[in-house]
């Protein structure tokens, strides 16, 4: 998605948000030529709730990932994948205490003869 397309979604209401997804899982869902029954037996949930997310009136997060996997859709929420970042300054840190060269070798003095 561009930058331009983020602003767009960002000026959404959160009714228009829904209707936005449910445009999508109608869409999609027309696409792989599914009626709204094969989707909802396909997805375990009600007919009903289905026609309620397709027209936007709203849906659980459960119901939403669950006609997600039955449309193999599921690829959609990587967006929510968390990458953990390593800061700049930590890793020239951590290269700056790394050993740069081995330590020295002690000099062993030699054995003295053991006077019995």
């Amino acid at each position: 998605m561009s930058e331009d397309s983020n602003f767009i979604l960002a000026s959404y209401a959160d009714r228009s948000m829904l209707r936005f997804i449910g445009g999508f899982v109608k869409a999609t869902r027309l696409a792989q030529a599914k009626t709204q029954n094969t989707l909802a037996e396909e997805a375990g949930i009600n007919r009903t709730t289905l026609i309620q997310m397709e027209k936007g009136d709203g849906c659980t997060l459960l119901s939403l990932i669950q006609v997600m996997r039955a449309l193999d859709q599921l690829d959609i929420f990587r967006v929510f994948d968390v990458h953990e970042e390593i800061s700049p300054l930590l890793l020239a840190r951590d290269a700056e205490a790394k050993r740069k060269r081995a330590p020295r070798s002690k000099k062993k003095e030699p054995l003295k003869p053991l006077d019995w």
